[in-house]
């Protein structure tokens, strides 16, 4: 086999689905606490240094083997205060919130989930610990994410419907879903709608998540130094987006927040404005993760098909070695490339196809020229064209022609393969009958390196429309 592309660079593509948001929300607007106080790097955990990301402390490192006081401290007043203040500032807003929440941060915080549980808020796990996870084996990770589970319905008293690790490793997403149970996952940055990944045999809804709409950017660099520099950001993505929405396309936008960063006061200022702006504007929709993943499993249930960067070379050329004119060769080359879940289209395999084809020595490329029919020749006349020539042809009329038209096409078909030593070739779904010949009178008079050239740009768009017939 091939070496195959893993990364998905194509997504939905041009045509992402509608949506259909309740109630007709031009927007859905998510938000997301972070709760990972109390399971963060600490040696009081068992771990082997002190905690280093996402605090006030500028260029913060590791202690190797101690407490960093003023690191822990910064983590508690998230729980102590921070919690609260958002706690306030959404109970009173009326908008839910999904919790992100560190197992053992749970654990360690059984008024903190009380209310949060009283709130009515989701509270889908963050893993176990708030630690790296990209140097674990898969055999660790995987024992991770089971005990997250098991402490997680412990404390919460029910299981975790979503999942989130965020300081994730490559294993992550997949050994998640192979774990099961989840009706989303959110290890991913990659989209503005929720999605399907097939894992093995099961279909897992990703909802990704957000690094920019987020206010980790107090503790990096380039980040918000103020309140407002936040908020102005969360409404120019919200004003883009439900523009967007109005013009028939909503999507989804996610603002993450963690307790220590966005809930101290100055910064939690920019939050407020941004709230009460999106609160002003009618037909948005504020829900749970949960919610987003009910909704879009109902509404865009998972569907397979076929996909070409995972079929077998005799499957692929099987479909599409007919695709260039009786030239099965060129689907042979183009299995042999890099393909992966970009080539799952029409775009995707006709791009591998015409690269085999133009990678083809002249006197191949000649051939495939050569294996075109004439335009309403006799080969039409006695019924022996592919399937494929026969509807295009058909589609432009060329099997209804007159007497006098068939004359004319017939003497055009000899006087262009003397000069040019090639059929004339022209994608006629492009056309109809009248600017056929218009394009045969034309381009008969060029000289044959420019119609050569011509020739094989119209085999190529003749390749593409024949592909569109068969995937998305």
């Amino acid at each position: 086999m091939p070496v195959r592309y893993s990364r998905d660079m194509r997504g939905y593509g041009p045509n992402p689905p509608h949506p259909q948001w309740p109630g007709n929300a031009k927007v859905a607007v998510q938000f997301v606490l972070n709760y990972e106080e109390g399971g963060e790097n600490c040696v009081l955990h068992g771990d082997a240094a002190s905690e280093a990301f996402l605090s006030d402390i500028p260029g913060a490192a590791q202690w190797e083997g101690q407490r960093h006081w003023n690191m822990e401290s910064i983590y508690e007043y998230g729980a102590r205060a921070g919690f609260w203040r958002l706690h306030r500032l959404f109970t009173g807003a009326g908008i839910p919130l999904t919790i992100y929440g560190v197992a053992t941060a749970l654990a360690r915080s059984p008024e903190q989930v009380a209310a949060m549980k009283s709130a009515g808020w989701e509270i889908a796990s963050h893993g176990l610990k708030w630690v790296e996870h990209k140097d674990m084996a898969e055999v660790d990770e995987r024992a991770c994410i089971a005990e997250a589970i098991r402490l997680h319905t412990e404390v919460v008293g029910e299981p975790p419907r979503g999942w989130y690790t965020g300081r994730c490793s490559a294993n992550t997403v997949r050994l998640v879903a192979e774990q099961g149970g989840f009706d989303y996952i959110s290890d991913t940055y990659d989209d503005d709608l929720p999605y399907w990944a097939e894992i093995g045999s099961h279909d897992q809804l990703i909802i990704p998540y957000t690094l920019e709409a987020n206010d980790m950017r107090f503790a990096t660099a380039p980040g918000w130094v103020t309140g407002d520099d936040f908020g102005r950001y969360l409404i120019d993505a919200f004003d883009t987006l439900y523009a967007e929405g109005e013009a028939g396309r909503p999507a989804m936008m996610t603002v993450g927040l963690h307790c220590r960063l966005v809930g101290r006061p100055g910064k939690i200022a920019g939050l407020k404005r941004f709230i009460e702006h999106l609160q002003s504007h009618p037909d948005v929709w504020c829900p749970r993760r949960i919610e987003i993943a009910e909704h879009w499993a109902a509404t865009h249930p998972p569907m397979r098909f076929e996909r070409p960067s995972q079929m077998s070379q005799a499957r692929f050329v099987e479909l599409y070695g007919g695709i260039f004119e009786h030239s099965p060769w060129i689907a042979e080359r183009a299995f042999e490339q890099e393909l992966g879940p970009a080539h799952d289209s029409a775009a995707g395999v006709h791009n591998a196809l015409s690269r085999a084809f133009r990678r083809a020595t002249e006197a191949e490329r000649l051939d495939v020229l050569k294996a075109h029919p004439d335009l309403a020749g006799k080969l039409a006349s006695a019924g022996k064209l592919t399937t494929e020539s026969t509807s295009e042809q058909a589609g432009a009329g060329l099997d209804l022609l007159t007497d006098e038209e068939r004359a004319i096409f017939t003497q055009l078909n000899t006087d262009y393969v003397t000069k040019h030593g090639f059929p004339f070739i022209i994608a006629v779904r492009d056309h109809d009958k009248a600017s056929i010949l218009a394009a045969f009178h034309r381009r008969i008079g060029n000289e044959r390196e420019t119609e050569f050239a011509e020739a094989c740009r119209q085999v190529e768009r003749i390749a593409e429309f024949r592909l569109s017939d068969l995937l998305p």
